[in-house]
């Protein structure tokens, strides 16, 4: 009978283990609504293009924040609202909600 336990656990297991990797790689390597701290993320500073090409694109009037200007937007990277230009000039950087209870920071430019 122990024999015949582990021609059947052994075949099961490397199966598990198998499907870990693929597990893996279905979740994003990072959430954009965690805050992570960037200090470099400055009015006047350049965002790196991976970090605004991770961003997620965000309706300002959905999280009141200011209109931005013709041909900039806001997105949400690392936890924050950072408006840029087409070049990637940032223009403003709001801290986003902590969770879904808590509104918006503070809108205004720093």
């Amino acid at each position: 009978m122990n024999r015949t336990v582990k021609l059947l656990v052994l075949p099961v297991m490397a199966l598990a283990l198998t499907g870990v990797p693929s597990f893996a790689q279905d979740h994003p390597d990072h959430d954009n609504s965690t805050y992570r701290q960037h200090s470099e993320w400055k009015p006047g500073a350049k965002i790196e293009k991976n970090d605004w090409d991770r961003g997620e694109k965000v309706d300002y009037k959905a999280h009141h924040l200011r209109k931005p200007p013709e041909g900039h937007e806001w997105r949400m990277v690392d936890g924050h609202f950072v408006m840029a230009s087409p070049d990637g000039r940032i223009v403003s950087v709001r801290k986003g909600p902590s969770n879904n209870h808590q509104k918006s920071p503070d809108q205004h430019p720093q």
